[in-house]
């Protein structure tokens, strides 16, 4: 359908609005969406409660979002804070904030800086992450994966041994890639091409088939080399 034959959907303060096909959907304030909603741009400021799905070209949200179904797009940016009640897929996703998805997440491209919890797999081509405070999920499948932490303050490291949510580290059970570049990791099993193990990691197995880096401060089980 022709973009200029689609209405658009406007909440201005506290209000709430019906599903529906639009060309754009604009949430300023504390806004509630009752349908599944597809549309062609996407943009939500406050507070948003999403009943059911959101699909849309290009989604933009700065406050804090819940989508109580699945969520799909082309480009996601994100500052703040969006729970996903199941899954995710998209293209690309930069998140300054926290991502919290109860199913599976699939993007090309995911980078920023925060925290985000995954209850089933993680699927991406290209992951850069700095963590500012714990990454999970239950697998990650990737192209390439670089960890990194960014939360050095002293009291970053005085509430994160305190509170262990609040450790900026990454936690999986499996991780398997071409290219993996790790900070501050705990894993089971690592499987890769080219793997780097930095300091603050702990890995039960790596197998790897090209390259093998442990830095001297991880904890590392048994390494071994696989394939030709």
């Amino acid at each position: 359908m022709d973009k200029r034959e689609l209405p658009d959907l406007i909440i201005n303060g506290v209000s709430g609005g019906a599903g529906g096909t639009y060309n754009s959907v604009r949430i300023d304030g504390v806004g509630k969406v009752t349908g599944p909603i597809v549309t062609r741009i996407f943009k939500g400021n406050g507070h948003m409660n999403l009943k059911n799905d959101l699909s849309a070209e290009e989604a933009e949200c700065n406050g804090t979002m819940k989508v109580l179904g699945h969520l799909r797009f082309n480009s996601l940016k994100v500052d703040g804070m969006i729970t996903v009640g199941e899954s995710i897929r998209g293209e690309s996703c930069t998140l300054h904030g926290m991502l919290n998805i109860k199913g599976d997440c699939e993007l090309e491209d995911f980078a920023g800086e925060g925290s985000f919890s995954v209850g089933g797999l993680l699927s991406a081509g290209h992951v850069d992450f700095k963590l500012q405070g714990q990454g999970k999920a239950h697998e990650i499948g990737v192209e390439s994966l670089v960890i990194r932490q960014t939360n050095s303050g002293v009291w970053s490291k005085m509430l994160s041994g305190i509170i262990p949510k609040l450790r900026s580290e990454l936690r999986a059970r499996t991780i398997e890639g071409d290219f993996i570049d790790l900070e501050y990791t705990t894993a089971d099993v690592i499987r890769g091409n080219i793997v780097i193990v930095g300091p603050g990691c702990t890995v039960e197995r790596i197998e790897y088939r090209d390259q093998i880096t442990v830095h001297p401060e991880a904890k590392v089980g048994k390494v071994e080399k696989i394939g030709d």
